[in-house]
């Protein structure tokens, strides 16, 4: 026992001590390499870490795209190609995709899942027409299969923007009431925030210090995002600055009436509720109870007839 807990001690210390040494040999190149920076400034990044460091989709699937985009243009025509541009607005453009590239995924998508979906084995022994309408099927998964996608991002996007409206709103009517003007409030809202809001009011910032009209940024941004709370919010603004209303006046009955329509929205989701609830209850529910209740009863009757 006392030797178990000698080699013990000694290996402790001895994990100790050089621990100790590469943490002060560590922490002393650390130390030379921020020196050097200072002096001399950082060392170039190489080119192939740069490349590296770009997700996968923008190094290898985006280049692949745009090219089948300039393919499928000569043969397929984009219809409703502002339509769709729009709707990529409203999704926050997922993996910065334009209208033509967005139909060639569509294309590729289509394609692949129609030969995925045509059965390798087996050709001669089914009938062929059952292979058509397999591929059919994964063609039409595969060419639809964005256009969900796409719809769920822009619905998501939407509802995280009327549960982030609220909260922003208050802040600027506290930054207005306390003296800043709209664009120092904006600005706070970008500052304290991290969210769909604060990016969009950072680019409208941005466009105004380029020379846009506040006017025509807070109208782009309503039109980017297309929520009904926040084009009311943009309105309000624009008719304020023009008739020369008082700016918290404004912004205090906004933060109020959003909020009253909030809680509205979450009083008409509760009611629903019940209404969506009959439908598992009809179809799983009802029938077990009926199989356990009227089971008996059954059988009961079966084997009476029986005799």
């Amino acid at each position: 026992m006392e030797l178990f807990l000698l080699s013990a001690g000694i290996s402790g210390l001895t994990f100790i001590m050089v621990h100790r040494i590469l943490m002060f040999l560590v922490e002393g190149r650390v130390a030379q390499k921020k020196r050097l920076e200072e002096v001399v400034g950082s060392a170039p990044v190489p080119i192939r870490e740069v490349e590296l460091s770009v997700p996968l989709f923008h190094r290898f699937f985006k280049p692949l795209l745009s090219n089948a985009a300039k393919l499928t243009a000569r043969f397929i025509p984009v219809l409703g190609e502002e339509v769709l541009a729009k709707k990529l607005v409203e999704a926050g453009r997922p993996y910065n995709l334009s209208p033509r590239e967005f139909m060639a995924l569509k294309c590729i998508l289509g394609v692949f899942l129609g030969f995925i979906m045509y059965p390798v084995y087996g050709v001669i022994a089914s009938p062929l027409i059952q292979h058509v309408a397999l591929s059919a099927a994964g063609g039409l998964i595969g060419w639809l299969l964005p256009d969900v996608l796409l719809n769920s991002l822009i619905r998501k996007r939407k509802e995280k923007v009327e549960k982030e409206l609220p909260e922003v709103l208050d802040l600027i009517t506290v930054c207005v009431e306390a003296g800043l003007g709209f664009e120092g409030a904006m600005m706070k809202v970008v500052e304290k925030y991290s969210g769909i809001l604060s990016t969009e009011m950072s680019r409208v910032l941005s466009e105004i210090r380029m020379g846009k009209p506040r006017r025509e940024a807070l109208r782009e941004m309503a039109e980017r995002l297309d929520v009904d709370d926040l084009s009311a919010f943009v309105s309000s603004v624009i008719m304020a600055e023009q008739l020369g209303i008082s700016m918290s006046n404004v912004m205090r009955i906004q933060s109020r009436e959003i909020r009253n329509k909030r809680r509205q929205r979450i009083q008409e989701a509760v009611m629903k509720a019940p209404v969506k609830m009959l439908i598992p209850i009809v179809a799983f529910i009802f029938p077990a109870l009926f199989i356990i209740l009227l089971g008996p009863a059954v059988i009961q009757i079966m084997r009476v007839f029986a005799r």
